[in-house]
Order: C-alpha cells, then sequence, then structure tokens
C-alpha cells in the first residue's frame, strides 16, 4: 500500500552560495560554495529526515541547477511530483555572507532580477491536488507572496488546504530583496494570515509585522491562530500552542552556521506535531516538550555548514536533548 506523504511544503527552492571565509563584504569575497536551500525545501527535507513524509511543491529552472535540487530533495526521501518545470527561468541561487560568529546575510541575487527566476512562475492550474486529499499539514513561506503566478499558486493551494481540512503553518520568512515592491508586502502577508493555523517567526519580523514580540499576545491580536512562536536566534522562543503560553532558551552550542536554522526549528515542530495530535497541545507539559524538541533541531543545524546538508537525524536529537 503506498505510504502518502503527510506535510506539504511549498515555495522556494533554491541554491545558497555562502562565502567560504567568514567576516568578509561581498567584495572581498573569493570563493563560495553552494548548498540547496530555500525554506520550504528545507523543512520538507528536515521532517522526512526525522521520520515524517513530505512532499514539496515548487518550481526549478530546466537546467543543471535545478535537476541538482530536486535530486538533492529525492535523496532524502522527499516526494517530488509536485515540481514543476520552468523551460527558460533560471533556478534561483542567492548569495549570502557570514560574520565571524556564523550569522549569515543575504547578500542579492547575483546580475539578475528577484522576479526573474524559475520558482516565481509556479503555475496554480498544474498544482497536484492528490497530494491535499491524503496530507494532514500544508507548510509555506511568504516569499513566492511576491509575484504575480507564484503569489496565484499560494492561494490556489489555500483553497486545496482547506477543503481537505489541512493544518496550514506559515513561517513569515521576510527577506526584502525578494520583493520587486515592498510596499505590497504587509497588505498580502496579512491576507494570507486570515487561512493560517499556526505561524512561525523571528523576532525582528514580529516587530515589523505586529509590533509586539510576544507570541501570545500575537496569538490573541490574531483570533484565528492556533498557535505562534517567535525565534530569536540562540535566545528564548516565545510560544503560545492553544493557549499554552511559555518561553524556552536553545542548548548553546559550538556555531558554524546559522543558515535554515529556523527551518530546522519548524521541521522539529512539525514533526512532533504528526506525532502528537491537535488536541495535545493542550497539555502545557507537551506543548513545552514539542517547542524543546524543535529548539534541539535548530539548535544541532547550525553546528554544520548548509541548510539541508546540517538537518540531524532523529537519533542525533534524541543524544542531544538526553545529553542536554
Amino acid at each position: 500500500m503506498k505510504s502518502y506523504p503527510r506535510i506539504i511544503c511549498l515555495g522556494e527552492i533554491l541554491w545558497d552560495c555562502l562565502a567560504d571565509v567568514a567576516g568578509q563584504s561581498m567584495e572581498k569575497v573569493q570563493s563560495w560554495t553552494a548548498y540547496p536551500g530555500g525554506a520550504p525545501a528545507n523543512v520538507a527535507c528536515g521532517v522526512t529526515k526525522l521520520g515524517t513524509p513530505a512532499a514539496f511543491v515548487g518550481c526549478v529552472g530546466q537546467d543543471e541547477l535545478g535537476f541538482g535540487l530536486v535530486k538533492k530533495l529525492q535523496s532524502h526521501g522527499v516526494d517530488c511530483t509536485g515540481i514543476q518545470y520552468h523551460p527558460s527561468a533560471p533556478t534561483r541561487q542567492v548569495y549570502v555572507l557570514r560574520d565571524l560568529q556564523g550569522e549569515r546575510y543575504f547578500a542579492g541575487f547575483g546580475h539578475l532580477p528577484s522576479d526573474s527566476f524559475a520558482d516565481a512562475f509556479l503555475q496554480p492550474r498544474d498544482l497536484p491536488e492528490n497530494l491535499f486529499l491524503h496530507a494532514d499539514f500544508f507548510v509555506l513561506g511568504t516569499l513566492e507572496l511576491a509575484y504575480p503566478s507564484s503569489r496565484a499558486a499560494i492561494f490556489r493551494a489555500l483553497q486545496l488546504a482547506e477543503l481537505y481540512n489541512l493544518s496550514i503553518i506559515v513561517d513569515i520568512n521576510w527577506r526584502s530583496m525578494f520583493w520587486p515592491d515592498e510596499s505590497i508586502a504587509k497588505p498580502f502577508i496579512k491576507n494570507l494570515l486570515k487561512f493560517v493555523d499556526f505561524i512561525k517567526l523571528s523576532k525582528e519580523e514580529a516587530l515589523w509585522l505586529f509590533d509586539k514580540t510576544d507570541a501570545g499576545a500575537i496569538v490573541h491580536s490574531q483570533g484565528n491562530l492556533e498557535g505562534a512562536m517567535v525565534t530569536d536566534g540562540s535566545n528564548e522562543v516565545s510560544y503560545c500552542l492553544s493557549n499554552n503560553e511559555g518561553k524556552f532558551t536553545p542548548i548553546s552550542v559550538n556555531v558554524q552556521d546559522t543558515t535554515g536554522a529556523g527551518d530546522a526549528f519548524l521541521a522539529g515542530f512539525i514533526h512532533q506535531l504528526a506525532i502528537h495530535s491537535l488536541s495535545s497541545l493542550k497539555n502545557p507539559d507537551v506543548a513545552r516538550d514539542i517547542i524543546t524538541y524543535a529548539c534541539g533541531v535548530g539548535s544541532l543545524s547550525t553546528t554544520k555548514f548548509g541548510a539541508i546538508s546540517s538537518l540531524p537525524t532523529p537519533e542525533e536529537v534524541e543524544f542531544f536533548l538526553s545529553k542536554n
């Protein structure tokens, strides 16, 4: 009997070109190493590696870079039947600088404008409805709201998620450089949140979008949210899940690269949601255990380079948490 993905992740997939030497400006970087990335793709790989089957829906170019990304996802066991191929637009590459503490900074797309890459052309009419028929969770970011075609695909996917009663999870993942017109970002994101059950965002994103950083205050200000999580790097996470509010400080680790750490955190959270029933979030101990696990996954991901290549196994997470 076929095993269907329980998680659908929709959005961008790309190559993170990471500066080989930390602490250098864009002009001084001599060499880069390319790692597979893109927040929704990272999450799909993360939950699959932790043991929950996932599918990725997105668009890549018909080029070596695109085929390489699909092959990478397939090697992690991710269902790729929802991936589309654009005949002329290239697969996205983004350049990433690092400071001496491992914190990363996005430095643009090279010589191409942000709306010229394949992921911007995801087609709503080609979304595979059968994936939604069998899934439990729909996960997406907000970057693809920046482009007309992928924006239409997001709202078509939301219709399917509501039709088949999936829980909807959004990572705000605000990156101004993806938006050709920044002024439209907030209205589209706030409209998206009307459909959402859970939201994950950084402290900076919480201030930008809600003018507050407490997860409970964000949940209560929205009315329709089942939960919210506000991360702040290695500092404490604020969470509110089924009205259970709390703070949790991640375990300290030797940080190498923070690229994709938030995605790893979200993968850990969703994996735990898939194990426990949503109703179990009403238990404050379960809610805290889920956040503890998510923080463990996020922390471990910073101890290696790359977003997908650094994702931990369930055994590594369990050992890390038991040890600490």
